[in-house]
């Protein structure tokens, strides 16, 4: 008798070596795999989409051994990687408790909004369609996403994000600035942002945008001239006399003060840079040829400088 108990005992721990060893073995994972687990769904259905992956040998193997070792805790939607030779056990544990594969999508400083919009339509992983954004709507930074998530969600972050730091750096603006407004300090900040691309100048080339501003000067950005043509993409061709003198919202060669509206999503250095200008009298600027300005508070020192950066540019072959 107490031998039979002894048999039975030993089976009964084979046994439940095995069912063990069908949970905490290796599964079928041969390299490292990614798999969705889909918004709302249950246990079951994983289990059945494991088995149809062919991850694990069978669904019903796989919730059985669940109810006994692998506890409560609900699985997690979105996509996960199952790295190989992971076991049931850890294909579960990751999905309830792992981490969800974060991917991302940068919006550069001076990105307007028609490209922000392409970009995240060219984004394959995610779904449903986007209006083009409101112009200076969207921070400029990276974003991470889920795979599957839908594009408005996306956006709806960059523009939160606008919001809140626009909220923030409003709060704790400059005194005799020019602005009166945080959607003026978005246009000009856009200003700012196409003109330079040299950090150190922000608030320089603010300044002196803030200075024509008070003076009752046309700003006289090309940006703005560009716009109404491209929506803020490269013209790819030099600017013509006629778009020159055209009369729109935007073009701040033929209206005084502020446009309309942003000409791109500037971003945080060149809102900062508004709120915050360079003391300066300066009133002209022309490019330097390494990139950056030489300022000007006269006329007459800015046609110094302009004749300067004509000099610059025949020598290397751009004028006659």
């Amino acid at each position: 008798m107490k031998k039979l108990v002894l048999a039975a005992a030993l089976v009964a721990a084979l046994a439940f070596a095995w069912f063990a060893h069908g949970w905490y073995g290796a599964a079928n994972v041969p390299k490292d795999t990614s798999f969705i687990v889909p918004d709302g769904a249950t246990l079951t259905k994983v289990a059945r989409k494991l088995e149809d992956k062919g991850l694990i040998a069978s669904a019903d193997s796989f919730l059985l051994r669940a109810k006994v070792f692998g506890g409560s805790d609900p699985v997690q939607a979105g996509e996960f990687l199952v790295p190989a030779g992971s076991s049931p056990s850890q294909i579960l544990d990751q999905f309830q408790h792992g981490e969800v594969i974060q991917r991302f999508v940068t919006i550069p400083e001076g990105m307007p909004s028609v490209m922000v919009y392409e970009r995240l339509m060219a984004e394959p992983l995610l779904t449903g369609p986007i209006p083009v954004p409101e112009e200076g709507s969207v921070l400029p930074d990276t974003y991470n996403f889920e795979r599957g998530e839908p594009r408005t969600r996306v956006l709806a972050r960059m523009q939160t994000a606008m919001n809140a730091f626009l909220a923030e750096a409003w709060s704790k603006r400059g005194k005799n600035i020019v602005v009166k407004t945080p959607e003026e300090a978005v246009t000009l900040a856009a200003i700012v942002e196409k003109e330079t691309g040299v950090a150190s100048e922000r608030k320089q080339v603010a300044g002196l945008y803030s200075n024509r501003v008070r003076e009752g000067m046309p700003l006289q950005a090309d940006p703005t001239i560009i716009y109404p043509i491209t929506k803020g993409k490269p013209l790819g061709r030099r600017i013509r006399q006629s778009e020159i003198a055209a009369v729109n919202g935007y073009n701040t060669y033929t209206m005084r003060g502020l446009p309309v509206g942003p000409i791109t999503n500037p971003g945080r250095e060149s809102i900062e840079a508004v709120l915050h200008p360079a003391d300066t009298r300066a009133l002209y600027m022309v490019a330097n040829g390494k990139g950056g300005h030489w300022f000007a508070q006269t006329l007459a020192e800015h046609n110094a400088n302009v004749h300067k950066w004509f000099a610059i540019r025949r020598e290397r072959g751009e004028m006659d």
